[in-house]
């Protein structure tokens, strides 16, 4: 028997789920293209019953709710039912995903992860599998166990990216972010298992529909903005506030009212809020964010290059002064990379920018600053600085720089390539088969290129 607030949530997801069908008729939506917003009937009581005897232990009631009310299993992938990514799981089906092995020996176990985890508790649970290159299948599995003990899989964001519904311990209930290849997973906002979908229901459904209908939609911090910013200014803490951020962020539009109010509130905020504001000022109102992009500059490159280029890639140009003026700076590979992506925009020579950082110590840099050159169409005027590359130390760097040199015919790389050839008798890191990409326009290979004489 659910409460009534349980089934006052209930009512309105299924009323949601019309509206999102409707809304995204063109299955726009990230997986809505696979799930299509169908569900399939509901479980019963025996089902949940047998599944809580086997693998001894209580589902949240949330997830019980759901599936018992709104819907269990689908027509997307693996027969999941409409929701985030490719939706949810069959109820009972893909238990094993992170423990592939007796997973009901981990399932009523307490879920040792938890909401804000430090970096170094999750390389403590992790290091057993990470630094044991020769870990036996069987304790592999027991591992996995521990790390994922607790937590049933319930849907996928493709790749190794999974959503996964905490069982038992402090935090039952909620939804926690598995990455298989095992990045520290995090939480999501809610509480419940209802609370996280009706968000994302909400962050489909249009703002002028919330409007005409807001009783249905003053709920989650996924409902209207006129709503969040209610939360964002009665919230005692930071969480919160950033989460209605988060909320707002992913709206289609704004009202220019609203951006008023944030405007004003960045003005006098600081820290992550002051951040998240700023990237909700670019993505909805370039031109008034700015001057402020200009001065968060001082703070932090990286931030204002990816917003520039998520939000107003088309205004790149703008930052040419600030990429120079910055250049000798920029230190971190993340940072130069968005700062290329920015410079990939303008359609400008940007050579002589880029040049310096082929020296870079940083490996990641010098890779990025080759791919970046290989992408210029006048790339044949920097033959001396690709010569430099496929003489580089790192594999990764002859790597990167062979692919940057398609379409280059010129006859003075062939005593390089030559010397690759010979120093790389056998593939590795994929040279040769790049190599013999570039050698092909002059009908050699590796192997034949040995023979000949190049140094005239």
């Amino acid at each position: 028997m659910i409460d009534q607030k349980t089934s006052s949530q209930i009512e309105r997801i299924k009323k949601k789920l019309v509206i999102v069908k409707n809304t995204d008729k063109d299955l726009k939506v990230f997986g809505a293209n696979s799930h299509k917003y169908f569900l399939d009937e509901t479980a019963n009581n025996d089902q949940i019953l047998n599944f809580e005897k086997d693998y001894n232990l209580e589902l949240p009631e949330d997830y019980s709710a759901f599936l018992l009310h709104i819907g269990n299993g689908g027509k997307s992938y693996q027969n999941s039912a409409a929701g985030p990514g490719y939706g949810i799981f069959p109820f009972g089906k893909n238990v094993e995903e992170f423990i592939y092995a007796n997973p009901e020996k981990y399932l009523k176990e307490d879920c040792k992860l938890y909401p804000n985890m430090s970096d170094d508790f999750w390389e403590d649970l992790t290091r057993n599998i990470e630094e044991n290159d020769e870990i036996s299948n069987e304790d592999f599995e027991a591992e996995s166990g521990k790390i994922y003990s607790g937590i049933l899989p319930i849907g996928t964001q493709g790749c190794t990216y999974y959503y996964g519904l905490v069982l038992n311990g402090e935090f039952k209930g909620q939804i926690v972010n598995v990455d298989l290849d095992r990045q520290k997973p995090f939480f999501t906002f809610e509480s419940n298992f209802l609370d996280w979908y009706e968000r994302w229901l909400d962050e489909i459904i249009p703002e002028n529909i919330m409007i005409d209908e807001p009783d249905l939609f003053q709920y989650t911090l996924g409902g209207s903005v006129i709503y969040i910013l209610e939360v964002y200014f009665s919230a005692h803490d930071n969480e919160t506030k950033i989460e209605g951020l988060n909320g707002i962020l992913k709206k289609e539009k704004i009202a220019s009212e609203a951006l008023d109010v944030l405007e004003a509130e960045y003005k006098l905020s600081s820290g992550a809020i002051h951040k998240k504001i700023l990237q909700i000022l670019t993505k909805f109102d370039y031109q008034r964010a700015y001057p402020y992009l200009v001065d968060f500059t001082k703070e932090s490159l990286l931030d204002v290059f990816q917003f520039v280029f998520w939000y107003a890639k088309d205004k790149s140009s703008d930052w040419l002064d600030v990429i120079k003026s910055n250049a000798e700076n920029i230190s971190d590979d993340e940072t130069f990379s968005f700062c290329t992506y920015l410079l990939k925009e303008m359609n400008i020579d940007y050579g002589d920018i880029i040049v310096p950082f082929t020296f870079n110590e940083n490996e990641n840099i010098r890779i990025s600053a080759y791919y970046a050159l290989g992408q210029l169409e006048n790339k044949s005027n920097y033959i001396d600085v690709f010569v430099a590359g496929l003489k580089d130390h790192s594999n990764r760097v002859i790597h990167i720089t062979l692919q940057a040199l398609d379409g280059v015919e010129d006859q003075r790389l062939l005593k390089h390539y030559k010397l690759i050839a010979e120093k790389f008798p056998v593939e590795k890191d994929y040279i040769l088969v790049n190599l013999n990409h570039r050698l092909k326009p002059f009908g050699l290979t590796n192997k034949t290129i040995k023979k000949i004489a190049t140094d005239s």
